[in-house]
C-alpha cells in the first residue's frame, strides 16, 4: 500500500486499510480484462469507493499499478521458494516459469506501463526480485542436471515475455502461453 496513505510513523486505520486492499484488488481485476489502461473510474466503482477515496489512496494511476505490480511481484517470488521446497527442481522450474507466464498474460500491459511510465526504481527492484528467484529454481535444476549448459535466467525470462506478449490479447491468452511455454521447456531440458 501507498505509504503516503497515513502521516509517517502512524499506521494506516483499519478502514483506510481496507478501501486501499480493495482499490488493489479491483485493479488487478481490471487490470486482468482490460489491461494497465483500465478506467479508474471504474477501479473505484468495483472497489466500491468513491474516486476521492482511490485518489487519496493512490494519487496517479501509475502509483496504483505499481502497488498492483509489487504485491504480484512478491507473490511469485514466494511462489518460487514453495516450489522449490515441494518439487524436483527440473520441475519446480518449469512450474515457476508457468507461472510467471500466467501473471504476465494475466497482468496485461502492466509491466510495459510501468517501465514506460514509472518510477525505473520500481521496475529494477521487482525485476531484481524476478531475477533473483529464476535464479536460485535455476541453481539447482543446473545442479542436478536438469537443464542445458547455456541456459540463463535472463534468456528464460526473456522466452517468457515474448510468449506472455504474443498471447496476452488471445481469447485464451493463458492457455496459449501455457502450451507455447510448455513446447519451449522441453527444449530447455538435458537430453
Amino acid at each position: 500500500m501507498p505509504e503516503d496513505a497515513a502521516a509517517p510513523g502512524r499506521p494506516m486505520r483499519a478502514d483506510a486499510r481496507r478501501n486501499a486492499e480493495k482499490i488493489v484488488a479491483a485493479a488487478g481485476a481490471l487490470i486482468a480484462e482490460h489491461g494497465a489502461d483500465a478506467s479508474l473510474e471504474e477501479v473505484a466503482r468495483r472497489a466500491g469507493v468513491g474516486s476521492a477515496t482511490l485518489h487519496r489512496h493512490f494519487p496517479s494511476r501509475q502509483v496504483l499499478l505499481e502497488a498492483v505490480f509489487k504485491d504480484r511481484v512478491a507473490a511469485l517470488c514466494a511462489k518460487a521458494d514453495d516450489l522449490l521446497a515441494q518439487l524436483p527442481p527440473g520441475q519446480a522450474l518449469s512450474a515457476w516459469l508457468h507461472a510467471v507466464a500466467a501473471h504476465a498474460v494475466t497482468h496485461r500491459g502492466l509491466g510495459a506501463a510501468l517501465m514506460r511510465d514509472g518510477d525505473p526504481a520500481l521496475g529494477e527492484t521487482c525485476h531484481d526480485m524476478i531475477t533473483t528467484a529464476g535464479d536460485a529454481l535455476l541453481a539447482r535444476a543446473r545442479a542436478v542436471d536438469a537443464v542445458r549448459p547455456g541456459i540463463t535466467t535472463a534468456r528464460l525470462l526473456k522466452l517468457v515475455g515474448a510468449i506472455a506478449l504474443a498471447t496476452e490479447r488471445e481469447h485464451d491468452g493463458p492457455a496459449e502461453a501455457d502450451a507455447l511455454l510448455t513446447i519451449a521447456i522441453d527444449g530447455v531440458r538435458t537430453r
